[in-house]
């Protein structure tokens, strides 16, 4: 059924914002980009003069779409090798959606999609579109084609198992960024003590190398082990050098509403550090390194243009 100018234009109006649900939902920007693609499709070929309200219809399909792709994923995680984590994305980009309340901020943020990856594929949908969309239980409902209370207990359940990610105080944008940029001018010169006083004591360091590149697989637990792994982890070495394919320059940006190291080498993002901060410190490092998970922010970063680094080489 061919398209016309008027239902292309309508879709291309949801399109971010379906975007920036299936990102939460997959916590991958290219699975959600081939998310809201499939839906694109299904758009296309569906008799749309009996559907009443296509923002409604498109959020229930790319949701089935999500979750069929979550309950593959599941499975695919089991072989996974290291540790998971999502795919960073740079401020900006329209997959981060709304960031108006505290919900939505931390709905997007590194800690918190890869809290969301214990959920089961229907707790995590729930928790998505009532925390950071507003849907109501019972739209929700009809989306999942479930009971309203049904909704409702897996929304409890749901926040149940998030809750812990708020347990922390968390601080202003301004006292985050000026937290992060101690910290990595402490790591970068090999001081000890100023790295433990920015870390919580029990403060988890994660790094996502998929197999691809060499990462760490196993979490790197409290403050002064995180210390000896940054130290060796920010030591220039030539074969460090050799094994990165060149001199990396490290940026502070902001990543997923949070601010963020990127390490840049030959012009390619070849990790991204993203920090959670708390009131009292840093209690969360997340390292993604996985060369396949870092594909669409390396297309933003080179569009977004030169920019001025932290530091260059070590």
């Amino acid at each position: 059924m061919s398209l016309s100018t008027r239902e292309a234009d309508l879709f291309e109006s949801y399109r971010g914002r379906l975007e920036a649900i299936a990102y939460r939902l997959l916590g991958s920007a290219s699975d959600a980009e081939d998310a809201v693609q499939d839906a694109f499709l299904r758009w296309h070929a569906v008799d749309r003069e009996h559907i009443e309200t296509p923002e409604a219809w498109l959020t229930k399909v790319l949701t089935n779409i999500c979750l069929n792709q979550l309950t593959s994923a599941r499975a695919r995680r089991e072989t996974y090798v290291g540790q998971w984590l999502p795919e960073p994305v740079l401020a900006g980009d329209r997959m981060l959606g709304p960031a108006d309340t505290v919900e939505q901020r931390e709905s997007v943020s590194m800690a918190m999609l890869a809290v969301m990856e214990r959920l089961t594929p229907n707790e995590r949908v729930v928790y998505v579109l009532r925390e950071a969309f507003g849907y109501s239980h019972r739209e929700v409902a009809e989306i999942l084609d479930l009971t309203e209370v049904n909704c409702q207990q897996i929304y409890r359940r749901a926040r149940q198992h998030v809750s812990t990610e708020r347990s922390r105080t968390t601080v202003d944008a301004e006292a985050a960024r000026r937290i992060v940029e101690e910290f990595l001018a402490a790591a970068l010169s090999g001081d000890t003590e100023p790295l433990i006083r920015l870390l919580t004591d029990d403060a988890v360091s994660i790094a996502d190398g998929g197999g691809k590149v060499p990462a760490r697989k196993t979490p790197v637990l409290g403050a002064l082990g995180i210390v000896r792994y940054l130290r060796e982890v920010f030591r220039g070495t030539k074969a460090k050098r050799d094994l990165v394919g060149g001199v990396p320059s490290l940026y502070l940006v902001e990543v997923n509403g949070a601010p963020a190291a990127l390490v840049e080498v030959d012009g390619r993002v070849y990790g991204v550090f993203g920090f959670d901060t708390t009131a009292e410190g840093v209690a969360n490092i997340h390292i993604q390194l996985n060369p396949d998970k870092l594909e669409h922010i390396t297309r933003q970063w080179r569009a977004a243009g030169p920019q001025r680094p932290f530091t260059v080489g070590w």
